[in-house]
C-alpha cells in the first residue's frame, strides 16, 4: 500500500501569531504530506494564505464539549479556529500534566465526535526501557488510549512513536531500533484491528529528527513519517528536513 511519508511539526509553546504566520509564509509551495500542531492563539490567523497542502491542527482538547472548565479548550473550539488534527497523549502531556491513557482515549474520543484525526502518542522512559518494560508500556499506551475504538475510527488515526528515554539522555535511537518497534507497533495494530488497518495506518518516528537523520529513519518500512519538535522551528532547518524527505513511498 502506497503512501507519501507524513512530516508533522509540533511547535510546542512557541510562536507567537506574527512568528506563526510568518514561518508559514516562508515554506515552500510544493510540499508533500505536511502537518503543523501550533498553539491555539496562532490557528486562526495561520489558515489565511496557507499552502493548500499543508494541515493545521492544535497540540491538545479537553475530553468535554463545554461546560465550567476554567482554562481549557474543546475539540470544537479548535475546529472552528481551523484545526484539521491534534496531537493527543504526548510524553510531555503524560508526564508533566500527568494525563493517563483513561484520559487520552476520552479526548480522543471527543476528537473524532468534532471531526478531527487524531496523532497518539506513546512512549517509554529511560527507567522503563531499562527495566524491560517496553513492550508492556506501548501496549498499555497503545490499547488503553485506544480503547474500544473501531477500525473505522482507527482510520481517523496515526501514531507517533516517541522513545521518551533518547530524548536528552545522550543515548540515541538508531533508524534500525526505531523500526523494530515500529514494526512491534505494527503488529499490535494487525492482532487487535486487523491486516488492512496495519497497513493503512500511519506510524510516525518522534525524538530529535533532524535534516542528517531523516532520510534514514523514513526509508525504513515500518516508519511512515516523522513529527519534529525543537527542529521545526526554524524554518531553514524545517525546509531542509522537508526537502532530504523528497519524494519516498511507503
Amino acid at each position: 500500500m502506497s503512501k507519501d511519508v507524513r512530516i508533522v511539526a509540533n511547535w510546542k509553546m512557541n510562536k507567537t501569531i506574527r512568528e506563526a504566520t510568518d514561518f508559514i509564509s516562508k515554506l515552500p509551495n510544493t510540499i508533500a504530506v505536511l502537518s503543523i500542531a501550533m498553539p491555539f492563539t496562532a490557528l486562526h490567523a495561520c489558515t489565511k494564505n496557507k499552502p493548500p497542502l499543508l494541515s493545521l491542527g492544535a497540540q491538545n482538547i479537553y475530553f468535554e464539549s463545554h461546560g465550567p472548565f476554567t482554562g481549557e479548550t474543546s475539540a470544537e473550539m479548535v475546529k472552528d479556529a481551523g484545526a484539521e488534527f491534534v496531537i493527543l497523549g504526548h510524553s510531555e502531556r503524560r508526564h508533566i500534566f500527568s494525563e493517563d491513557s483513561g484520559a487520552v482515549n476520552k479526548k480522543i474520543r471527543q476528537a473524532l465526535l468534532c471531526g478531527l484525526e487524531v496523532i497518539l502518542c506513546i512512549g517509554e522512559t529511560l527507567t522503563q526501557r531499562d527495566e524491560n518494560k517496553t513492550v508492556e508500556v506501548l501496549r498499555e499506551q497503545l490499547f488503553e488510549s485506544l480503547f474500544e475504538l473501531t477500525e473505522e475510527q482507527l482510520d481517523q488515526i496515526s501514531i507517533a512513536y516517541e522513545p521518551v528515554w533518547a530524548i536528552g539522555t545522550g543515548k540515541p535511537s538508531t533508524a534500525q531500533m526505531a523500526q523494530e518497534t515500529h514494526f512491534m507497533l505494527r503488529s499490535f495494530i494487525r492482532d487487535k484491528w486487523g491486516q488492512v488497518a496495519s497497513e493503512k495506518i500511519f506510524i510516525l518516528h518522534g525524538g530529535s529528527i533532524k535534516p542528517e537523520n531523516i532520510q534514514e529513519l523514513s526509508s525504513q518500512p515500518d516508519i511512515d513519517g516523522v513529527l519534529v519538535g525543537g527542529a521545526s522551528l526554524d524554518v531553514g532547518v524545517f525546509t531542509q528536513i522537508i526537502q532530504n524527505a523528497g519524494n519516498i513511498k511507503k
